[in-house]
């Protein structure tokens, strides 16, 4: 009985263990390979898959092609927002009319560059879309400029000349070129302002003026003399444009034509009759004109002609030009004070001051060329080189004597980078004027004092050189900027070129040389 159930005992054990061993190998013995299963059900979830990889491929693309097409419109639309937004800026801040009643008293608005708009200021409507835009596109290259861009060759003049010109001008005489042609298509049309060729026709000579290259110069004659044919030939408007050619025929070679243009102009700021005989060589008229806009178009024509006959060798008309001008200008009433006077006010006697630094620096230079005593050439640049200080520390409102020692004698050092005091800066029309007169003002100083620097080095004097040196130091503060170490001068300013800077430099470094040479 014990035996009997041990016996079965063993056989259970014995096949749960080899159960499922023997299962295995007979299920791997009998299996068969399967085959694909061709249901419906199966061939239903394979299309599936295809299909939702299909869709999202699909998807992925009408998406992307949506945003994409969502991101060009933006971008499209905020370009042509902040497009013309600047231009709306161009026409209702930058060309604004002149509202200030003291501007207009002192004809600062009618000084002022002109862009078609008239009055009113802005462009001329007459001109439509494009004509506008591209006048204001114009504005935008010369004032704003065009980016990193500074010159580039241009091909203008023919004859396969090429020529390297500012990118700014160059850019913005092709805009005044697509408004003058739209002018043209739209002159016969009666909706455009008289005056907007004229000046559309003036501001691009002033362009080509600017570019500075013989065929440019020419050009800017041509559509000169265009203008002047299109004007009734009298007026203070004539009188500039005749200037104007004066200059241009000066610079082209043309000295004959250039002292017609100007006796012209002299002949119709005095308001005569444009039909009695223009006198040449012209006389300075014993009175000035009453007009502002007049008094400065006609001591600038005063200050061309100075200039024509001493760099022509007629020394003497220069003299008589020279010192006829200073007492014209003498007898044009100043204002008592320069800080109480109204800014439009002050800048017209600025101006004349400064026009009259200039006579004073031809005239000196004449007088040495004619062997005068050399003390009288330093008195005269010595007032030059005073007036023109004056008229930038004027302009930039810096006291004339040196902040350390005030009530003193000690000038104040020069001022090269100071700005424009805010009256100016911000006035519609006077901004650009005071500007170029703050500029023109620093470089008749560092003119002036180096041509005294040269009269006292070449003196029998013994301490010449120091005093040289002194007068030398003066001229490069008015002509340079200061360099990366406070106080420095490093490189030129504006308005002066390379070759003037040079010639300053190298006179200011032989005088130092020798004045320490001196002191061992």
């Amino acid at each position: 009985m014990l035996r009997a159930r041990t016996l079965s005992t063993l056989a259970r054990r014995s096949a749960r263990r080899t159960g499922p061993f023997i299962f295995r190998n007979a299920s791997s013995k009998s299996k068969v390979p399967a085959t694909p299963d061709k249901s419906p059900k199966s061939l239903g979830y394979i299309e599936e898959t295809f299909t939702q990889h299909t869709v999202f491929t699909i998807d992925f693309f009408r998406r992307f092609i949506k945003f994409t097409a969502v991101g060009l419109v933006t971008l499209g639309v905020t370009t042509c927002t902040a497009f013309e937004a600047a231009h709306f800026w161009v026409e209702k801040v930058e060309l604004a009319p002149e509202t200030d009643p003291e501007a207009h008293k002192w004809e600062w608005d009618l000084d002022a560059e002109r862009w078609t708009g008239g009055s009113a200021g802005g462009t001329d409507p007459g001109l439509g879309f494009m004509g506008r835009h591209a006048v204001r596109g114009a504005w935008m290259a010369l004032n704003w400029g065009i980016g990193s861009s500074g010159s580039i060759i241009s091909s203008r003049g023919g004859a396969g000349s090429l020529n390297i010109v500012e990118a700014r001008l160059e850019f913005a005489q092709d805009f005044l070129n697509v408004a003058i042609q739209n002018a043209l298509k739209r002159y016969d049309s009666g909706k455009l302002r008289p005056e907007t060729l004229i000046e559309l026709f003036q501001r691009h000579a002033s362009v080509m003026e600017l570019m500075g290259t013989r065929d440019s110069l020419f050009e800017s004659r041509r559509e000169l003399e265009k203008v002047w044919s299109m004007l009734p030939g009298k007026g203070v408007d004539a009188a500039r444009i005749a200037l104007k050619l004066g200059d241009l025929n000066q610079r082209l070679g043309d000295r004959d034509d250039a002292v017609a243009w100007w006796a012209r102009a002299i002949q119709l700021l005095q308001e005569k009759d444009s039909r009695i005989p223009v006198e040449i060589p012209p006389s300075v008229p014993d009175v000035a004109p009453s007009s502002p806009l007049r008094q400065r178009t006609l001591i600038s024509t005063l200050v061309s002609l100075s200039a024509h006959y001493a760099t022509s060798g007629q020394l003497r008309q220069a003299q008589q030009v020279e010192e006829s001008s200073l007492d014209l200008l003498r007898s044009i009433r100043q204002p008592q004070s320069f800080e109480t006077a109204s800014p439009p006010h002050s800048l017209h006697a600025l101006y004349i001051l400064h026009r009259s630094s200039l006579l004073s620096i031809h005239l000196a230079e004449v007088l040495y060329a004619l062997r005068t005593k050399p003390i009288t050439s330093i008195e005269w640049l010595t007032r030059a080189a005073e007036s023109s200080e004056r008229v930038a520390f004027t302009l930039t409102g810096l006291p004339l004597s040196h902040p350390d020692a005030p009530g003193s004698r000690i000038p104040h050092p020069p001022s090269s980078e100071t700005a424009l005091l805010p009256a100016y800066a911000k006035s519609v029309s006077m901004k650009k004027p005071a500007r170029s007169l703050l500029r023109d003002s620093r470089r008749s100083a560092a003119e002036a004092w180096n041509l005294i620097g040269i009269l006292v080095e070449s003196s029998d004097a013994p301490d010449s050189m120091d005093r040289a040196l002194e007068y030398y130091e003066r001229a490069l503060g008015w002509a340079g900027v200061s360099a990366d170490r406070a106080g420095g001068i490093g490189k030129p300013g504006e308005g002066t070129l390379e070759a003037e800077w040079k010639t300053l430099w190298n006179n200011y470094v032989r005088a130092r040389n020798a004045v320490k040479k001196d002191g061992k």
